[in-house]
């Protein structure tokens, strides 16, 4: 890690370097245009807040024009660098070249911030620090952007690993390399303000044993995210529930996994949540059950109701959209208030959704059918009352 942090600051340094060995060529270039107007043009050589006329009206204009040929700038980078990618075979460079198209932009005005303040002598060393401290943000945001640029990769490298995880394990891996990066990008801020990060660092350990309890869950919601991947209970793109929470997985990060619930609401659940409870998931079933009771009426003879209870059996058994490999169950289960009550249960062929209640309703329909050709019919609930003898007439 020390190597890397020294390679990394080397590298911010040299950045550094390169933009103020470009900011005072432009401004001995200046400088020298401005020497005539001066002669001139006594006038500009009025100090106001300490800044020559001339320089200032120089420093406005040309941040200004930087600020406004910018975009043109960066597309002249972006084409020069497609024009060199077109001689590779790999798409990987075009996708880290679009990736560096916001932070060349904002290089640009971070080098105009540079010209500014030194065309002005206004370079003091707290805004040459700040300025400094951009230059090195810029750099690590642009690495941040090419690891992004770069995640079928390490998706193409945990799949060799585990092949229905390999989504899941490039984002963790992905994240935990970007803290990293993101940290060292820290260290080389506060090296340029003067600022001892070993030091720091090693100070830190002194509130270590709070800072751990402190963050206790964190590391929970961590170990968490392990357990899932270890255990391959979800992935993105299930239909699971967790607890009270339902719906599909669509991330699953180091502290956190997002549910898309089917309100379209997206609820973010703690690892160590979803590692301690029991996850229903429903993508991973390949059938789905049909359980019901349908009702005859009372007039319904017993032949009827034998002939009924049959043909529903003989068109579940030959109905391409039923389970045949599964339970498959049609009995007279028994006698209700006001039915004669068939109990049916079986399973579809297919655990999606719109094919099911496709199933379903072709199931409902031709059961129907059956009651409706064997001469009988649905009981609804009902009372019949018997009167045993009328009062007599008055």
């Amino acid at each position: 890690m020390a190597t890397t942090e020294t390679n990394t600051t080397l590298l911010a340094k040299e950045s550094l370097n390169v933009i103020n060995s470009f900011d005072t060529s432009i401004i001995g270039s200046v400088q020298k245009q401005l020497a005539p107007v001066y002669d001139a043009y006594p006038v500009l050589t009025t100090v106001i807040w300490g800044i020559p006329l001339a320089n200032l009206i120089a420093a406005i204009a040309l941040f200004l024009l930087i600020l406004g040929l910018r975009k043109i700038f960066t597309n002249i980078v972006l084409v020069f660098l497609h024009e060199l990618s077109k001689r590779t075979k790999t798409y990987y460079d075009d996708r880290i070249i679009s990736a560096l198209k916001h932070p060349i932009r904002f290089l640009f005005i971070v080098i105009a911030l540079h010209l500014f303040f030194l065309l002005t002598f206004k370079e003091t060393p707290t805004i040459k620090h700040f300025l400094d401290s951009l230059v090195i943000y810029t750099l690590f945001w642009a690495i941040l952007n090419i690891i992004e640029a770069l995640k079928e990769l390490a998706y193409a490298a945990t799949s060799r690993f585990n092949p229905d995880l390999s989504r899941e394990m490039g984002n963790f891996i992905l994240t935990i390399v970007k803290i990293f990066i993101a940290g060292i990008g820290l260290a080389a801020i506060l090296t340029v303000w003067g600022i001892n990060v070993t030091a720091l660092i090693a100070s830190l350990g002194l509130g270590g044993l709070a800072f751990a309890l402190a963050a206790k869950d964190t590391a929970s919601n961590l170990f968490g995210s392990f357990a899932l991947l270890a255990d391959k209970s979800i992935r993105i793109g299930e239909w699971v529930k967790v607890g009270g929470v339902e719906g599909v997985v669509e991330d699953v990060g180091m502290r956190t996994t997002k549910i898309r619930s089917f309100e379209k609401t997206l609820i973010t659940v703690p690892n160590q949540l979803v590692a301690n409870q029991p996850i229903e998931n429903f993508s991973r079933r390949g059938i789905r059950r049909i359980k019901m009771h349908i009702g005859l009426t009372y007039g319904t003879t017993s032949g009827q109701l034998l002939k009924i209870k049959a043909d529903i059996e003989t068109m579940l058994k030959h109905h391409e959209g039923i389970s045949q490999e599964d339970s498959l169950m049609v009995y007279f289960d028994s006698f209700g208030d006001s039915s004669l009550n068939i109990f049916i249960y079986c399973f579809t062929a297919t655990a999606n959704w719109a094919k099911y209640l496709e199933i379903r309703e072709d199931v409902h329909v031709k059961i129907m059918q059956i009651v409706e050709a064997n001469g009988s019919s649905f009981a609804f609930p009902s009372q019949s009352i018997y009167v045993e003898s009328l009062p007599a007439e008055t």
